[in-house]
């Protein structure tokens, strides 16, 4: 909003991958569930139905996790054909702090000028 967009959020539980397909850029969050693995249920469906859609778009990355440095979800968008922002300013290792929520700020900006 503070760079003058209105952004629209959906749960995944409540979205589909289609939600994807008019949208230029997207901003995708949840933390990780162990050592690189999503939300099993809803979140790592969601994204795997989500690769077959993002490539061209601009995804930004953000979410915590309790190991590991969360590049493994960047690398995966890549290799779907996103163009990836945030991956490492925007994950952060347990709760986040105020660079975080900065980060997560910035990450936003970086979106709405797409």
């Amino acid at each position: 909003k503070e760079a003058g967009k209105e952004p629209v959020i959906l749960l995944a539980e409540d979205a589909s991958a289609g939600d994807l397909a008019a949208c230029q850029a997207v901003a995708l969050g949840c933390p990780s569930m162990g050592d690189e693995i999503l939300e099993e249920s809803v979140m790592e469906p969601f994204v795997e139905e989500a690769e077959k859609m993002v490539s061209g778009k601009t995804i930004g990355l953000f979410g915590s996790y309790g190991w590991g440095d969360g590049q493994w979800m960047a690398d995966r968008m890549k290799q779907a054909g996103a163009v990836v922002l945030g991956a490492e300013d925007a994950i952060c290792c347990g709760a986040p702090d105020s660079g975080a929520e900065e980060a997560l700020k910035e990450l936003g900006r970086q979106l709405a000028e797409v």
